[in-house]
């Protein structure tokens, strides 16, 4: 019998595969929205129509306070919403993937500690105040905004990929590469850049839902885009002193921002888990 190898239960199986398709269907209404929404409908206009009137006729969803149509919000909102965080999770992962890659792979201490401490310094600011302040000089620019984000990420990301990437850095295969000759861009891309890719994409989904939330409360609290964007949080915000009486402004782009996070977790877990069973099964 082969007891270095293990079957999971039928159960968690099954549950897992019932998750997969959960997560997709969820990701897929968020995105088609942020990717196909301007193509469908014309931008909403302020004044157009009365303000909060309710569900029916040529409003499915009913209007905001300013008058506009709420669907065509919903479809015009998602391209800031998550162009911001998405692209602020990768300049964080460029930048930050780079700093713990060469702190990791570097032989040198004191080239360590000159990429790992100024990051260090960075990690404990609040991450509102440092977007606060960058909203004081550049408020209402989406990448003003996604580069604060990115910057409030960077110490975390270059911390994770230094630690995942260190024990390969100085394992026994980078040593023999070493001695073989083999370029410094194969060894530490090829080798132990690719240690690390487990523990990153198990961050990934993480660090995706932090900047939507970064990004959603910065123009929630109005440090972000203007208040008249169509930005699902910015139209959250706008919309909330009339919950009560047209509750679809706020409830239908807060649905889109918590089904693109919840879809892209479960996803992320399905992923990781299908790679862990992988792995198990080549043992």
């Amino acid at each position: 019998m082969n007891r270095g190898h293990t079957t999971p239960p039928p159960q968690r199986s099954r549950r897992s595969g019932r998750i997969a398709p959960l997560g997709a269907l969820l990701l897929m209404v968020p995105l088609g929205a942020a990717l196909l929404g301007p193509a469908l409908t014309a931008p909403a206009t302020a004044g157009a129509f009365a303000p909060y009137t309710g569900r029916g006729g040529e409003h499915p969803l009913g209007t905001d306070g300013l008058g506009r149509d709420v669907l065509a919000l919903l479809l015009h909102g998602g391209r800031s919403a998550l162009g911001m965080s998405l692209g602020a999770v990768a300049v964080a992962y460029l930048v930050g993937g780079a700093l713990g890659l060469l702190a990791a792979t570097s032989r040198r201490r004191w080239l360590d500690e000159l990429l790992m401490r100024p990051l260090d310094v960075l990690l404990p600011l609040p991450s509102l105040l440092v977007i606060s302040v960058v909203a004081v000089g550049w408020r209402g620019s989406p990448v003003a905004i996604a580069l604060a984000v990115a910057t409030v990420n960077v110490p975390a990301v270059a911390r994770l990929v230094r630690a995942a990437a260190l024990d390969a850095a100085s394992g026994p295969v980078t040593e023999a590469l070493w001695m073989q000759g083999e370029s410094r861009a194969r060894i530490h891309l090829g080798h132990v850049a690719r240690s690390a890719l487990s523990p990153v994409a198990a961050d990934a989904g993480t660090r995706i839902t932090l900047a939507v939330f970064l990004v959603a409360s910065a123009n929630f609290l109005g440090l972000g885009l203007d208040p008249t964007s169509p930005d699902w949080a910015v139209s959250v915000s706008r919309s909330s002193e009339g919950l009560l009486i047209q509750p679809w402004a706020v409830l239908a782009p807060a649905a889109m921002l918590v089904m693109f996070t919840v879809g892209l977790n479960l996803l992320a877990d399905r992923l990781l888990a299908r790679t862990r069973r992988t792995r198990e099964g080549a043992r």
